[in-house]
């Protein structure tokens, strides 16, 4: 009886450690030049959604982290209470993926800090690595900071802006008043125009042609 029950428990012990959903590992991977965060279960991508990451003065930090504590909901103490739902924590500076309902600035840098989700996907992602558990889950944050991903995206709108204005560099040889030269081949050859009072008011009449202008 007790070798029939340990046969039993032991092929339930094998048959979870080769269900799917215990070998799971889950990746999130942030990309602060480009905004991004992409989550991946077992090596396939499964989502893919806009964030916002920290301005200059408050960098998210880059690194490889693991999730410690997770809060269904959560208010931050150092910034009067603001709400964040969601919240999984990966740094023991304050730092966490939480969720956020300033949606319209998903897709740039403008938090303290932290990894900004839209609600949804932020529950999405909550109730994912509750099942799977924060021991299987690693978060990775890379990319530029805020200042140099904001520089490079307004070099690439200015030379944008350039090659819109001036596709064949034609505006190369303009002065500085903006004014294009005069061909070399181009010569003054007018003359000016012979000028002959009109006879008949006392002075005598006389042609005078000049040298040109």
């Amino acid at each position: 009886m007790r070798i029939g029950l340990v046969s039993v428990l032991s092929g339930l012990l094998l048959w979870g450690a080769a269900s799917p959903a215990a070998r799971a590992d889950v990746l999130i991977s942030v990309d602060k030049s480009a905004q991004r965060m992409e989550v991946s279960v077992d090596g396939q991508r499964r989502y893919t959604w806009p964030v916002s990451t920290g301005v200059e003065a408050y960098d998210t930090p880059s690194g490889s982290y693991r999730p410690f504590r997770m809060e269904r909901t959560h208010f931050s103490k150092e910034w009067d209470d603001a709400p964040m739902p969601f919240a999984m924590f990966f740094t023991n500076q304050g730092h966490a993926i939480h969720g956020t309902n300033h949606v319209r600035s998903l897709g740039r840098a403008a938090s303290h800090g932290c990894v900004r989700l839209s609600v949804r996907n932020a529950a999405t992602l909550f109730n994912l690595v509750k099942v799977q558990g924060m021991n299987r889950t690693r978060v990775q944050i890379e990319g530029a900071d805020a200042l140099v991903a904001e520089r490079s995206t307004r070099s690439r709108r200015v030379a944008r802006s350039r090659d819109l204005d001036a596709p064949d560099d034609s505006f190369a040889d303009l002065d500085q008043m903006g004014r294009r030269p005069l061909p070399a081949s181009y010569a003054r050859t007018a003359v000016r125009p012979a000028y002959a009072p009109v006879p008949g008011y006392g002075y005598p009449v006389e042609v005078d042609v000049g040298e040109g202008w």
